[in-house]
C-alpha cells in the first residue's frame, strides 16, 4: 500500500497544468489497492473542484442511480477508485467545461492504473476515457456504448451522467432498459464479493 500511498501524495500536490487552469490545480481522485470498481470519468467539474470531493453534483447522484448504491459506498475508496482522466478542473468553454488536459493522463495515469491490482470492473465515462481505456472501434461515444456488449463484463462504456446529457438519455431508451439492469446487477454481485 504504501507504493499507492506515495502516489496519490505526489498526485494531489501536483502542479503540472495550474499554468492553464481557471481556479487553480486541486486534484480530486480517491482509489485503494482493494478497489474492484474504477470509474474512469473526464475531469471535475467546478462545484467538484471547490469541494474536493469526486461527483458531489448532479452528475454524481445519478451515476450511485445508475450503480444501485448508496454515498457510502461510493465515496469507500475500498469499493470504488474514482480517477477521471484530467484530475483538476479544465474551466468551462463554450459548450461545457473544456476537455480534460492531456498532460494528467500522461503524467499520472499508467502508475496510478498499476497500483490497482483488484479492478474487476472500469466504468469508463464519456469519450475521453472511452479512447484511452478502450479503443473504439466505433464511430461516436453513442456507438460505443451502443456495443457494450464488446466490452463487458471487465469494461463499460457509459454516457457522462451530467444532466446536460438528458437529452441523449431520452433519444436513447435501450440505454437505461438494457444497460442499466446488467449495470446494477454486476455492481452488486462485486461489492458482495467484496465483503
Amino acid at each position: 500500500m504504501a507504493t499507492l500511498t506515495h502516489l496519490l501524495k505526489d498526485i494531489r500536490a501536483c502542479s503540472l497544468c495550474e499554468p492553464h487552469l481557471p481556479c487553480g490545480a486541486r486534484p480530486v481522485l480517491q482509489a485503494h489497492r482493494s478497489a474492484k470498481i474504477l470509474i474512469a470519468g473526464q475531469a471535475p467539474g467546478r462545484k467538484v473542484h471547490e469541494s474536493g470531493i469526486p461527483f458531489d453534483d448532479a452528475s454524481g447522484d445519478r451515476l450511485r442511480d445508475w450503480l444501485g448504491v448508496s454515498r457510502q459506498q461510493f465515496y469507500d475508496p475500498k469499493l470504488f477508485a474514482i480517477t477521471p482522466m484530467g484530475f483538476c478542473y479544465p474551466g468551462t468553454g463554450q459548450s461545457g467545461d473544456l476537455p480534460p488536459r492531456p498532460e494528467c493522463a500522461a503524467t499520472w495515469r499508467q502508475q496510478l492504473l498499476a497500483q490497482l491490482p483488484n479492478i474487476e470492473l472500469s466504468l469508463v465515462l464519456g469519450r475521453y476515457a472511452q479512447a484511452y481505456h478502450l479503443s473504439p472501434q466505433q464511430k461516436n461515444l453513442t456507438a460505443t456504448v451502443q456495443a457494450w456488449q464488446v466490452y463487458w463484463p471487465q469494461q463499460l462504456p457509459l454516457p457522462h451522467p451530467s444532466p446536460r446529457n438528458n437529452l441523449w438519455l431520452r433519444r436513447n431508451p435501450w440505454f437505461e432498459a438494457e444497460v442499466l439492469p446488467a449495470l446494477k446487477q454486476r455492481v452488486k454481485h462485486l461489492l458482495q464479493a467484496g465483503y
